[in-house]
Order: structure tokens, then C-alpha cells, then sequence
């Protein structure tokens, strides 16, 4: 399917040849997980579908109990062990999703699970695999570092390793979500799938793909780690360039190998969202669905929001969007909101020239508060401005409405003071993975006061 979309010619490497799971196995793992794994909700969202110009169908895999839609792959994956196996245990790499749901199926089913986790892993994810009894072991920057620990240390042998991601168990069982989606809505048009280390697409675009030809099956990944766009440009799974992202579940820098197989094959697209896009669509969710959604969980509504790369391709559709997870740091939850929060431009900030005499901000302040706007924070500064001896800079964050609201205080801001406008520095966007090629060039304002 994404031969022709995304590269006009790839060549396969001789080893990935065809993919390890069938339709079949897919339907046997719903058979075998019934009875340990939720089969989750999936609701239309009158405000998502408002917004984005479509209908909107929300899978609520957060829903499930460890938080996220890894446990139809863990539950499948531990069915399927040898007695001996049992007993002896399973180990995984996990940034948290995994790892939680290996440890609560393995106390379950009292196989024991040892799990590594990388130093970016979010402390609830850690402290939670603690609770339900996994040996917990902190290694590595990322998902790579731990893996290779946990199949190289003489420590762990014995144990079975099982790939969040890649084991054919591990995908059949993540497929089992795509049959429950054409099962409520036979109709659907579009399923928007996050993609990591390609489990849930590959897993879910055989199951839809085999019963709903026409249905379209789109990945998305994080900028900051766009792994399965660089296995499609190198033919096979490579490492991809990563950096830190909200999407931390899916910051996995190698798709697997029967993964990325499964779902060249039968996923139609992939696209990738940047930090911009991802901190909006985690305020969207909580906002209009009281819905706490990790960054990852929340990528495939980030694609359709508007500005996103498929809300044009979605107007007027059936549009399923599956929540994968909603485990999130309350510390993390509470400055992805002020980033979302400015995103949409409720929260804004600039620099205006007042007069240094009495009542120079009071003016300020005055004119803000008659236009409806709440200020957040103030700082005023005069040993770097450069002009008049009597003015000084009033450096503002501001909290507005949206942008109809900001434009308009904007407006009224330019009709008396020198100002500069949501000003920026390279630091902003240092990282050039972070550039949201969709966006336009930052407006400039009419007369500037950000430099002496």
C-alpha cells in the first residue's frame, strides 16, 4: 500500500521477505484475550467532529486498565507461552505502555516480568509496573539502549524477550482493535492510527484492511522520531534520528521488522505531527471530552485537527481515532496544557514601550483589562532599552479567548504603544526537527520594540 504513496521505488532487504502474521492469527488472539482484556468503547465527539470538519469516532483504549491498548498484545503474548516458559518469565524494553501491561497480565497469570525501562520513561509508568510486582530496571536514553541490555546482560538469561511492538503475538493481539473498530462502525472511513514501533498499525490495518478494503489506514508518527518514514525511505527498519517528544510512547528510533512488513503492506499512509500539534490535541481532548490522553495516545487526533497534514483529506468523513493511552505525569499534563493553551493562542506574550512616568502601566494594564484580556505575568525592564531615557519595555504574557480575541487587543495595543507581538528567539525552535512545515511565516508587527 505505501509503496506507491510514499516512495516510488524500495527495495526490500533479502531477509524481510513476508510478514509473520496472518488475518488468522489475528482472529485466534481475540479468542485468547476475552477473557483479561477490555473490549473498549468507541463514541462519536460532537465538538472533535465541529472542529475538524468531520465525523469523529473516539476507540477509547485508554480506557483499558493499565491505561492503554498494549495489553491485547501482552495478554496474547503470554497465552501463548510454554508452561515451562511461564514459570521461568518474561522480560521487555518498554517506555511505560508495555511494561504496564506485561506487569499486570504477569501477576495475573503468575508469570514473572521483568522490565527495562529508559530514562524517559514518565515516573507513574515506573512507579505503577513496581506496584503490580515487575522487576524494574532504569537503563538507557531510549527504548534501543534498554532492549540491548535486556538481550545482552548475562543477568537476564533465561528469560523470554518480548518486543512491544514486533513479536507476531504482540501484533496479532494489537489487531484485535481493529476488528472491534469495524465491528461498531462498519461504516468507517478512516481509522488514524499513532505509530511507534508499528505494532497497533500493522496489527490493525491487517484486520481492517482484510474485511474493509476501502477503508483507509493512516499511521502517524512524531516528528521528533519519525522511525517508520525512515524505514520506508531506507527499505527496511533503520535507526531514526530522536529527540525528546510529548509522544514519549512512541519514540521508539526502530520499527520492528514484522511490523514494518505488515503494515507497508497494508497500511495506505503515514504522515507525522510535530509538538505544536500533539500539546493542542491533548488540550482539545481534555477540554471537549474530559478525556486525559498522553501525548502519544493523542497523535492521530493531532492529524486531523486543523493545521494538521490530513484535515483536509478528512472533511465530510467517518474518521475513527483511537486514544491508545492515558498514562501522563501530572507535572508533564501541566505544561503540555500552557503549550497547548498558547498553540491556540489563549495564552500569547509581548513587549511594549511605556512611559517610565507614573501611571505608564497603569495605562497598560488598564487597556488590557477594558479589552477583556487576563495577564498572567508582567515584567518591566528599562537597563537594556536603548531609545528615550523616559520609556521602559513591559514584557507581558497574556491570557485571551483565542486568536479573534488576541488579534483584537493586538489591534488596540498598536494604536498607542510601540509593541512586538508573540516575539521569538532562535531558541524557540532550535531543534530543526521541530519546524511545522505547514505553518505560516510569524506576522510582523507594525512597529517594533523587542531590540534596543
Amino acid at each position: 500500500m505505501l509503496d506507491g504513496l510514499k516512495l516510488n521505488a524500495v527495495t526490500l532487504s533479502p531477509a524481510l521477505i513476508r510478514p509473520q502474521v496472518l488475518f488468522e492469527d489475528v482472529a485466534r488472539a481475540v479468542t485468547r484475550i476475552r477473557q483479561g482484556v477490555r473490549k473498549t468503547g468507541l463514541s462519536k465527539s460532537y465538538w472533535l467532529s465541529e472542529i475538524c470538519g468531520c465525523e469523529v469516532y473516539l476507540k477509547h483504549e485508554l480506557r483499558q486498565f493499565t491505561g492503554s491498548f498494549k495489553e491485547r498484545g501482552a495478554r496474547n503474548a503470554l497465552e501463548c507461552l510454554s508452561e515451562e516458559q511461564s514459570k521461568v518469565g518474561v522480560i521487555a524494553a518498554s517506555a511505560g505502555n508495555h511494561a504496564l501491561a506485561l506487569a499486570w497480565h504477569g501477576k495475573q497469570m503468575g508469570i514473572p516480568v521483568t522490565v527495562l525501562m529508559p530514562t524517559l520513561a514518565p515516573l507513574a509508568k515506573v512507579s505503577r509496573c513496581r506496584a503490580f510486582g515487575a522487576n524494574v530496571v532504569i537503563h538507557g536514553a531510549n527504548i534501543g539502549e534498554a532492549k540491548l541490555l535486556a538481550e545482552t546482560d548475562p543477568e537476564f538469561a533465561g528469560l523470554q524477550y518480548i518486543n512491544g511492538y514486533d513479536d507476531p503475538e504482540i501484533v496479532a493481539g494489537a489487531g484485535t482493535m481493529g476488528l472491534e473498530i469495524l465491528e461498531q462502525l462498519p461504516e468507517a472511513d478512516f481509522v488514524i492510527i499513532p505509530c511507534g514501533g508499528a505494532g497497533l498499525l500493522a496489527g490493525s490495518a491487517l484486520a481492517i484492511k482484510t474485511l474493509k478494503p476501502t477503508c483507509h489506514v493512516i499511521g502517524v508518527e512524531p516528528k521528533r522520531c519519525a522511525s517508520f518514514l525512515a524505514a520506508l525511505e531506507a527499505g527496511e527498519p533503520v535507526a531514526a534520528p530522536t529527540t525528546p517528544t510529548l509522544a514519549d510512547g512512541l519514540a521508539v528510533p526502530t520499527v520492528g521488522g514484522n511490523a514494518f512488513l505488515v503494515a507497508r503492506e497494508y497500511a495506505d499512509d503515514i504522515e507525522q505531527v510535530g509538538e505544536h500539534e500533539i500539546a493542542l490535541a491533548m488540550l482539545r481532548l481534555i477540554e471537549s471530552e474530559k478525556l486525559v490522553v498522553e501525548g502519544g495516545g493523542a497523535a492521530g487526533l493531532a492529524a486531523i485537527l486543523p493545521g494538521g497534514p490530513l484535515h483536509h483529506k478528512v472533511q465530510g468523513k467517518r474518521v475513527v481515532v483511537p486514544l491508545c493511552g492515558g498514562n501522563i505525569d501530572t507535572t508533564t499534563l501541566g505544561r503540555v496544557i500552557d503549550r497547548g493553551l498558547a498553540a491556540d493562542e489563549r495564552l500569547v506574550r509581548f513587549v511594549a514601550q511605556v512611559s517610565d512616568q507614573p501611571g505608564g502601566i497603569a495605562g497598560l494594564t488598564k487597556l488590557l483589562a477594558d479589552e477583556g484580556g487576563s495577564i498572567k505575568d508582567i515584567y518591566h525592564e528599562r537597563a537594556w532599552l536603548q531609545t528615550s531615557i523616559s520609556n521602559v519595555q513591559a514584557k507581558v504574557i497574556l491570557e485571551t479567548t483565542g486568536k479573534e480575541h488576541a488579534d483584537r487587543i493586538k489591534d488596540k495595543l498598536e494604536e498607542k504603544y510601540a509593541i512586538c507581538w508573540q516575539p521569538t528567539t532562535a531558541l524557540d525552535n532550535e531543534d530543526p526537527i521541530d519546524v511545522y512545515s505547514h505553518e505560516s511565516e510569524p506576522a510582523q508587527p507594525k512597529v517594533s520594540a523587542c531590540l534596543p
